[in-house]
This record gives C-alpha cells, structure tokens and sequence, in this order.
C-alpha cells in the first residue's frame, strides 16, 4: 500500500462511520415529529441501537489509529493546523454524542436495548438528568454537524484542486493524480 494513502481498515471504518453518522442525523431529526406510538418507540430504538454502534465504532477506531499514525499531510500552514483540528474535533464529537445519548437514556424510566438486546443503563428515571444529558448531546450534535459541514468542504475543495488528498481515504485508485 502507498505510505502516503490510509490503510484499507481505516478507509472502511470512515466510510461506515460517514453512513451511520448521516443516517443518526437524520433519524434524529426526523424522529422528533413522529407521533407518539409504535414508530417512534421503533426510530427512537434504532436511534439509540445506531448511536451505541457509532460509539463502540469510534473505540475500534481510535484503537486503530493508535497502533496506525495516518499518512503525512499534504496541507502546510494554517490548513493542516485546521484540518487536524477539524479532524480531532471529530473524533471528540463521535465519543461526546453518543455518550451524552447514553446518558440520556439512562435516566428515563424505559429499557435501553442495543438492536434489540437490553443492556445496563447506570441511571434511574429522573427528568431533570435525562433533560441535561438530552440538552448536551443536540449541543454536540449541532456542533458535530457544523464539524461535519467543514469537513465536506474541505474534502470538496480538495475534489475541485485535484491534489490527491481526497483519493487517500477513498478505495482504489479514485480521484488520485
């Protein structure tokens, strides 16, 4: 493999994450309008089942990453310092989201199920905890999408320049010079 591309093990865990994250974000933003009833107990589950999914993904992830530095960039100057920053806030919303949603979760009165298996919530039923925790985790939602926006846009500016950045993280020989 070309030292200046991501491992194939690296691409693959970004693009998962990329799908679950997009369909967390909408899921959560749709699922709030539902009625009350067997769809949104059905979206609120999925919700929460993706959510604790993006969690353990982002351990595997991370773990990845310790025992595998990514290639060097290609950026210099105040890109490669916002790009890294950019990419390090990523990774604090792809832990903090789910965490708070956990949380969250804990402290209502209702099960929490991973795909359909219960698992242990470390809370009780108290509305004013759920409240905070629900109130962290929209506040690092909103901050990961614009993280996320940012990070678009740098991946399309490096589409339009052509400079082989975008072609690291995507499989094959695409959009490589």
């Amino acid at each position: 493999m070309n030292a200046s591309r991501y491992t194939l093990p690296a691409i693959l865990l970004h693009w998962a994450q990329a799908v679950i994250v997009i369909w967390l974000l909408w899921l959560g933003w749709t699922m709030v309008d539902l009625p009350k009833g067997a769809e949104r107990s059905a979206a609120y589950g999925l919700h929460k089942s993706l959510g604790l999914l993006m969690l353990l993904a982002v351990v595997v992830r991370l773990a990845w990453r310790a025992g595998h530095p990514p290639p060097a960039q290609l950026a210099a100057g105040w890109q490669a310092r916002l790009a890294t920053a950019v990419h390090h806030l990523l990774y604090v919303f792809l832990v903090l989201a789910p965490l708070a949603g956990y949380f969250a979760s804990s402290f209502t009165p209702y099960p929490l199920k991973f795909f359909g298996f219960g698992i242990p919530k470390l809370g009780w039923p108290d509305e004013g905890l759920n409240g905070t925790f629900k109130l962290f985790h929209v506040a690092f939602v909103w901050g990961g999408a614009g993280l996320i926006a940012l990070h678009v846009a740098g991946a399309l500016k490096h589409l339009v320049q052509r400079d082989g950045t975008l072609g690291r993280m995507l499989p094959g020989r695409l959009f490589n010079k």
